[in-house]
């Protein structure tokens, strides 16, 4: 009987560790992904990137929300610390994936912000991309 009682603990910490490693690198316990792309197709965001020259005039913001089915989220575009955007979201699903995108004038150089916030206007999680000049 000691025997799978060892054997059952063990298990049990080896999935504990496993669960622990698969949200650490979750960007926040309630998402599991939050990128910049280039778009979006079939709810999934292709080219993404960190980065992107002022030739590209749009890009998306893309999360993958995890247990926060009946709730909204906002995600707040920020350019020079002034608000340039918000959009809402209403949660359907334990698992909901969305997508904002901004339109950019090729004048808008330098680090743009995007804030997931939740209902009560709580910041969940902040990502940043540069925008910056083709010749740079």
């Amino acid at each position: 009987m000691n025997k799978y009682c060892n054997f059952f603990k063990v298990l049990i910490l080896c999935c504990l560790f496993l669960v622990n490693t698969v949200f650490a690198i979750w960007p926040h316990k309630n998402i599991s992904q939050a990128v910049f792309a280039k778009s979006v197709k079939d709810r999934v965001p292709i080219d993404i990137v960190t980065e992107v020259d002022n030739s590209l005039g749009k890009i998306f913001f893309f999360t993958n929300i995890r247990h926060l089915k009946g709730d909204k989220i906002t995600h707040r575009w920020s350019y020079k610390g002034k608000v340039k955007a918000e959009i809402d979201f209403d949660i359907r699903g334990n698992r909901w994936r969305v997508w904002s995108s901004k339109n950019l004038w090729h004048t808008w150089i330098g680090e743009w912000t995007v804030e997931v916030l939740n209902h009560h206007n709580q910041l969940l999680l902040v990502k940043i991309f540069k925008y910056k000049g083709i010749y740079e």
